[in-house]
């Protein structure tokens, strides 16, 4: 806000006096994705989260809430890796990780959290305890003294993939490692909202065939996700490497030179073989970009076309 000065007409010769601040109208911002590598075809999931997160902003709600109903959404749509239809680890069990992190640098997180239907708002949660993250069954444990219900988010799809995925082990049919890894469907928003405040959340379900107890960059402060007084990040793709060069902080970073710059910054870090995708918001309004096709939704115009990889 700035503050208008004129000359006091008064008797006090010379004196200023100082008229109440005008506040700057702040539009409210809201991004939600699918995952690197997802497709149109399910950009209703990406357009469902867009509307539940918009209908708290258009309210003056806060952006913590809009990111935290937007990722419900996505993660309760069985055809996202994130939530119900989470894919099975190579022992058949599923564990998820979630976050969530606000321009007051205030964050939760779960990692390996299994049994729950929403890992985001068990991550919200974790913003009331001292703490930034909990883990495996100590996670588990605070959805139930919260009074999170048990949930088996696995579904007749990932438990067919699982099965496929075995039997491709089996008969030595199985691609390497990497190609594994190249399979990742994380579920993100990052939101303003008219006060001016940021939030960005972030939440998967893993990759196939990964090792029970695996992390990602999903729950990692700085990696998979970052929100400050300057804007909110969040990323997917491949963790091991999101992880390696944090990529949000490394964006957010660069947000003072415009959201969508910084995120194309942030993509050029990595070789095209290597899937990426980061959404962003920051004063000067969003930041999509991702070497992959990418279900997105924004409640302002972007270049669509930018997405469309071959």
């Amino acid at each position: 806000m700035r503050s208008r000065t004129r000359r006091s007409t008064g008797s006090g010769r010379g004196s200023v006096k100082t008229e109440p601040p005008i506040a700057r109208t702040v539009k409210s911002l809201l991004v939600t994705h699918c995952g690197a590598g997802s497709t149109p075809a399910i950009q209703d999931a990406a357009d469902a989260a867009l509307a539940a997160g918009m209908r708290i902003l258009s309210r003056g709600g806060s952006a913590l809430d809009a990111v935290e109903a937007a990722v419900v959404v996505l993660e309760d749509d069985p055809r996202t890796n994130a939530g119900t239809g989470s894919r099975m680890r190579i022992d058949g069990s599923i564990q998820m990780d979630a976050a969530i992190m606000d321009s007051r640098r205030r964050a939760g997180a779960v990692a390996a959290i299994s049994d729950v239907k929403n890992p985001i708002r068990v991550a919200r949660r974790v913003m009331r305890t001292p703490h930034l993250i909990l883990a495996g069954e100590w996670a588990t444990g605070l959805a139930r003294r919260e009074g999170f219900p048990a949930y088996n988010p696995a579904t007749e799809k990932s438990r067919e993939r699982f099965e496929e995925s075995v039997r491709k082990i089996r008969t030595g049919k199985a691609p390497a490692w990497r190609r594994w890894l190249s399979v990742s469907d994380t579920v993100g928003a990052v939101a303003r909202d008219v006060a001016g405040r940021y939030a960005a959340g972030s939440s998967t379900g893993g990759v196939a065939l990964m090792l029970p107890g695996r992390v990602g960059d999903s729950p990692i402060v700085g990696a998979g996700l970052y929100a400050g007084p300057a804007g909110a990040v969040t990323a997917t793709g491949i963790g091991e490497e999101i992880l390696r060069l944090v990529l949000c902080k490394t964006v957010y970073d660069r947000l003072g030179r415009g959201a969508r710059r910084a995120c194309d910054e942030g993509l050029a870090l990595y070789p095209r073989r290597v899937p990426i995708g980061i959404i962003a918001a920051g004063r000067t309004g969003p930041g999509i970009a991702c070497n992959r096709n990418m279900a997105v939704a924004t409640n302002v115009s972007f270049n669509r076309k930018r997405l469309q990889k071959p």
